[in-house]
């Protein structure tokens, strides 16, 4: 019995050597593949040259282990691509505020193209729209520093500060390549994301602006569309311009407004299976009446407004008037990591439901209107003034003007055509009716 016991054992370890022979050469083979090798070397000199900055540099103040530590990693990350970086706690914490609702800052959207810091879009009402400065606007510095290679999360530092104090900015135009010099107060920067819901004076076009896409947009959206369905409009203008995106969860909301249960709003692709998810429209809820609808675009509408775009106009219930949208399509995912810093980073691209590519190739609209730099100035300065509603503020918007002559040309055409085939056709007299 014993002699089987042992033989048992013998049989059972060399099982297990095996097993761990196998299982060390797969797991050496899948690091190959990897890199790790590669990996590890390259972190060995990582270490070295952190052990050598810290034994000899000459300036004591700046070798402590944070410091460098957290510099190396916001230079990895930064170089990957223009949206993901390396926050510190701090940073990640003045991110956190700012999803709050507001925050101190000049109020734009920037982001960097072909590594220079680039405004996406200015916020309405903001010191930075106030300013002039208009969504491609190029800074070139910020309080004397230049701006080539900074890292967002030092632009954001700069840029952000406390209600009343200033910064100085040097702001280049590549449509003029004219370079200025601005002096900027900061202010509270509030994120209202709904705003201008009425009927177009003299129309039976309904209009109405989101600004950002938000926790609370769709819930706000959905009371403005309400009051405007009541009065039973021929058609409706969504103005997305200078919008420069946000939640995802808030896009999908805003097209279940529009789309049956069920449709795909926006798709996204990563290198991992998990990143392969589709969005679609939610069941139940609001739903707007059927009529033509227009969205106003342009060069500053980004991220969430281009998924909205996009969708809408796959499916053919919205029209597109303006010009190309900003082009950011990708999706941020923020980790956070254990001593309170964070990494935000790029995982997957978005696509439309047609599978059209939103990063760097924007949406082009159906109606293409270009306004010239005074038309968009004008603009800025009135805050989209609607055209009867202000006179002292009138603004001309050759963009809303094109949008409402095509919804109305639309509902023209749609009620001639009812006209023409619901409605019985008078009989001839002296001739036989067909009934």
């Amino acid at each position: 019995m014993r002699s089987r016991f042992r033989l048992c054992c013998a049989l059972l370890g060399v099982l297990l050597l095996v097993n761990l022979g196998v299982g060390s050469r797969v797991f050496s083979d899948e690091a190959a593949k990897r890199g790790d090798g590669e990996a590890f070397e390259k972190i060995s000199v990582l270490m070295r040259v952190l052990h050598l900055i810290r034994k000899d540099y000459v300036s004591a103040d700046k070798i402590d282990y944070t410091r460098l530590v957290y510099t190396a990693l916001k230079g990895m990350v930064g170089s990957l691509d223009p949206f993901s970086s390396f926050m510190t706690p701090d940073e990640y914490g003045g991110m956190m505020e700012e999803t709050e609702g507001e925050f101190g800052g000049i109020g734009v959207v920037i982001s960097m193209r072909e590594g220079i810091l680039t405004i996406v879009t200015p916020i309405e009402d903001t010191p930075g729209s106030r300013a002039g400065l208009l969504a491609g606007d190029q800074i070139v510095t910020i309080t004397g520093k230049s701006t080539k290679g900074m890292a967002m999360s030092e632009v954001t530092k700069l840029l952000k500060g406390e209600p009343g104090t200033v910064v100085e900015i040097a702001v280049r135009r590549p449509s003029t390549d004219d370079l200025r010099d601005l002096t900027i107060e900061r202010a509270l920067i509030p994120v209202v994301t709904v705003k201008s819901a009425k009927i177009l004076p003299e129309t039976k076009i309904g209009y109405v602006r989101i600004t950002q896409f938000s926790e609370p947009t769709a819930e706000r959206l959905q009371g403005e569309l309400r009051r405007l369905a009541a009065q039973d409009p021929q058609g409706l203008v969504i103005d997305l311009r200078n919008n420069p995106g946000g939640l995802l969860v808030s896009a999908v909301d805003v097209c279940s407004f529009f789309l049956p249960p069920g449709k795909t709003v926006v798709s996204t692709e990563g290198r991992r299976p998990s990143q392969k998810q589709e969005f679609k429209t939610r069941r139940g809820g609001y739903h707007f009446p059927r009529c033509p609808v227009a969205i106003l675009i342009n060069g500053g509408s980004a991220s969430a407004a281009e998924i909205v775009s996009g969708c809408l106009k796959d499916y053919g219930r919205a029209i597109l008037v303006g010009e190309k949208t900003f082009g950011k399509g990708s999706v941020q995912n923020v980790i956070e990591l254990p001593d309170g810093s964070a990494l935000r980073l790029t995982t997957a691209m978005y696509y439309t439901p047609s599978r059209r590519v939103i990063h760097e190739h924007g949406i082009e609209p159906d109606i293409a209107v270009k306004l010239s730099e005074k038309e968009v100035r004008a603009l800025v300065e009135s805050q989209y003034a609607i055209p009867g509603v202000d006179e002292k503020t009138k603004a001309v918007d050759p963009q809303l003007e094109r949008a409402v002559e095509t919804l109305q040309s639309y509902s023209r055409y749609q009620a001639a055509r009812k006209d023409r085939f619901e409605k019985p056709v008078p009989a001839t007299p002296g001739r036989a009716s067909s009934e």
